[in-house]
């Protein structure tokens, strides 16, 4: 059986003793109804003082509270251990996956300034580019194959590409 916080065996005096968190707040010196609340939570510690005082307002031994209190004391110590040597291990951890991180994304830097080297479009090839893009599959054929000196109806080429070939050419 596990044992008891001291959350959960202040909430269970309290309510024993049929009292709302504000009416034992009330008897208690420096503690509110938040205060209470937190502690019934085990979000926030009480002093040794104020276990007595609430074992005292709702009638169940200070003992119980206190070696509850001295338990969760020892246990959040051990906790904060085991969590700091968890938090190295995930900083050592995340060091590496940075510096990897960091490599890939240099890796991927030069590769794409590379590439950005290899090709530089003027304004004409751009627009060209655009326009083939944008084109019917028929036309991309008829395009290739005016480009590699194939035959092709240039006027019908002309008039999909909006002008296009002028540009390529150097007609006006």
């Amino acid at each position: 059986m596990a044992k008891k916080t001291v959350g959960e065996l202040i909430r269970e005096a309290r309510t024993g003793a049929g009292l709302t968190q504000e009416q034992l707040a009330k008897q208690i010196e420096g503690v509110s109804a938040g205060d209470v609340s937190k502690a019934e939570r085990g979000e926030k510690e009480l002093t040794q003082a104020q276990l007595k005082a609430i074992a005292k307002a709702t009638g169940v031994t200070q003992k119980s509270l206190l070696e509850a209190a001295s338990g969760a004391k020892k246990t959040a110590s051990s906790t904060k251990k085991t969590a700091a040597a968890e938090k190295k291990t995930a900083a050592a951890s995340t060091k590496k996956t940075s510096s990897t991180t960091k490599k890939a994304a240099a890796t991927k830097k030069t590769a794409a300034k590379k590439k950005a080297e290899e090709i530089t479009l003027t304004a004409v090839e751009k627009r060209v580019l655009e326009l083939y893009r944008a084109a019917s599959a028929e036309t991309r054929k008829a395009a290739e194959a005016l480009l590699k000196g194939q035959k092709a109806d240039a006027g019908v080429l002309e008039t999909l590409l909006g002008g296009a070939l002028d540009l390529l050419t150097g007609n006006k």
